[in-house]
């Protein structure tokens, strides 16, 4: 999954000689929280809501309402971005990207193309509903997580005893993390299996792998093993 298919574009920036006022007005008009910054057309800076608020509460102090509004006016966005900032290419994978934001401890960064050009930003909300959409969880259903052995055919054996109870998989997710050696975590959701068929499914299941946990998201049930 490419970035390109989940980033925010267009675009939405600010000039280097724009204002506080201009920077906080298109963060509240458009609803997100960053800004590339943008010189001659070259991206230069960001700027966050986080920054607008820190640079309005330093400059608070004793000022009245309307000195403070005309100070936060004379602020320029030069002032407060954040220079030189990290950046995505469009053709990143979206784990790529999660390892940049992680690594650096940034919430999202402006994607730019083979030429340098800002297209689009991508922040952790982005990342969130990209892991939304791989599970399958909008649409409810059933989630098994097993202990499986790291050998081929293991997660074929679970499927099709899913499939012989006239189950639908809409996602199955792996994970090496926190596993002994030879194993690995898998997570299944699935769909249309009947209320009345699944603690007989449930018994097939745990005749193959170690169940570790059963969500059923439409009933709001919760089995761990």
């Amino acid at each position: 999954m490419l970035v390109e298919n989940w980033m925010n574009s267009p675009v939405i920036t600010v000039d280097v000689k724009d204002s506080f006022d201009d920077a906080i007005r298109l963060i509240k008009e458009n609803d997100i929280r960053m800004l590339p910054v943008l010189k001659k057309g070259k991206l230069v800076g960001i700027v966050t809501d986080r920054d607008l608020k820190r640079a309005s509460a330093s400059d608070a102090t004793s000022l009245d309402v309307y000195e403070l509004s005309y100070c936060l006016s004379k602020i320029k966005v030069k002032s407060i971005m954040t220079p030189k900032p990290i950046t995505v290419p469009i053709y990143y994978t979206i784990e790529e990207t999660a390892e940049v934001l992680l690594e650096n401890r940034i919430s999202g960064v402006p994607v730019i193309n083979d030429a340098g050009k800002v297209v689009g930003t991508i922040t952790q909300s982005d990342l969130f509903r990209v892991i939304i959409s791989l599970a399958g969880i909008k649409n409810k259903g059933i989630q098994y997580a097993f202990s499986l052995e790291d050998q081929p055919g293991t997660i074929k054996e679970i499927a099709d005893i899913i499939r012989a109870y006239g189950g639908r998989i809409v996602s199955i997710l792996t994970s090496y993390e926190n596993v002994p050696h030879g194993y690995r975590k898998v997570y299944i959701r699935l769909h249309r299996i009947k209320r009345d068929k699944l603690l007989e499914l449930d018994k097939e299941l745990k005749k193959k792998a170690a169940v570790l946990y059963m969500v059923d998201h439409r009933e709001n049930k919760r089995a761990i093993y």
